[in-house]
């Protein structure tokens, strides 16, 4: 697989993120989250995205025992950032002393003696960022991370960090399905030089088209609370993707596929994770790094999916206090 650079980091073209695996999308298998990681690296994937909340833990260490004797030449990126009590989150918190024990855990987890992307998961309004990013500036001193990145930040807290320390990439949702970073988080990124990782670039399986309503679900499950999955929003967002699915039948491929290819052609700054816990939809997703979209379809995707024809906001209300903008 090609590769592209974030910030000053070598990726391949897109990512493997690793959640699902362990929370938020039904039960785990882990005989198949490890085959599906094994599968991921020979098919030339090096990006690979976790997180100590997954789980919590569960996912590092899930990871760990996957890359045991494959580490060399993979990019692994986890996070910092939430308070976990009884293994549950509960805020957020980015005291210094808090993100070395994290970084230490995650590194023992994973088996690794670097990290070589470390994101703060949320901003945490009570630690001022300079002092997150001069925290994070003491462990690549010491060899414990190679990079630095934020995730869901704003414009102003992504310029006081790069100013401490320079954040290789923001992580942030981003797909036809949500265009929030368009206006103005985007132009920063390429004023200061900082790569974008999009995760939920299928908005959570909608523009794959294998979803259902949010009652469907099991309880656990992240969708059954998504206000974009319940009631007339699910049947106005099924209509919005159906463009997506006409693209796809008349190219002979799958929706995941234009809607992964719609977003590689944002630029070669931009490098999504899509994530899964299965070898066919991993290799489906892999093959998207092929397909060229014309302008014609760019633009009927643009028009489709437009953010006034989305219905029902990304979040419910307590999620999106935590998003820094």
């Amino acid at each position: 697989m090609k590769t592209r650079r974030i910030g000053s980091l070598e990726v391949s073209t897109i990512g493997l993120g690793c959640m699902g695996m362990s929370q938020s999308y039904g039960p785990a298998d882990e005989a198949e989250s490890i085959a599906t990681i094994h599968r991921a690296i020979e098919l030339g994937i090096t990006f690979f995205d976790t997180a100590e909340v997954y789980g919590p833990y569960h996912n590092e260490e899930l990871f760990g025992r996957a890359i045991r004797g494959r580490r060399e030449g993979l990019v692994i990126a986890t996070k910092f950032g939430w308070k976990i009590e009884d293994g549950k989150m509960n805020g957020v918190d980015s005291r210094p002393q808090r993100i070395r024990d994290a970084v230490n855990g995650s590194l023992r987890r994973l088996g690794i003696e670097t990290i070589d992307l470390l994101y703060q998961h949320r901003v945490d309004p009570n630690v001022p960022i300079e002092d997150v990013a001069g925290t994070v500036a003491e462990l690549v001193r010491a060899g414990k991370v190679r990079h630095f990145g934020l995730s869901e930040a704003g414009e102003q807290t992504i310029r006081r960090a790069h100013a401490v320390l320079p954040v290789t990439a923001l992580q942030s949702e981003y797909s036809l399905w949500e265009r929030n970073l368009e206006a103005r988080i985007i132009p920063l990124l390429r004023e200061l030089g900082i790569g974008l990782v999009p995760f939920s670039p299928l908005g959570r399986g909608f523009l794959a088209g294998n979803v259902k309503r949010a009652e469907e679900y099991p309880d656990g499950d992240f969708r059954r609370g998504d206000p974009r999955f319940q009631g007339e929003n699910f049947d106005a967002n099924m209509r919005a993707a159906s463009v997506v699915h006409e693209i796809a039948d008349a190219r002979g491929a799958m929706p995941a596929q234009i809607a992964l290819a719609w977003l590689l052609q944002k630029g070669d700054d931009v490098v999504p994770i899509p994530g899964t816990k299965r070898r066919k939809y991993l290799e489906e997703n892999a093959a998207a790094t092929s397909i060229a979209l014309t302008p014609d379809e760019v633009a009927r995707l643009d028009r489709a999916l437009a953010p006034e024809a989305i219905a029902g906001p990304r979040y419910n209300e307590r999620t999106m206090k935590y998003v820094d903008r």
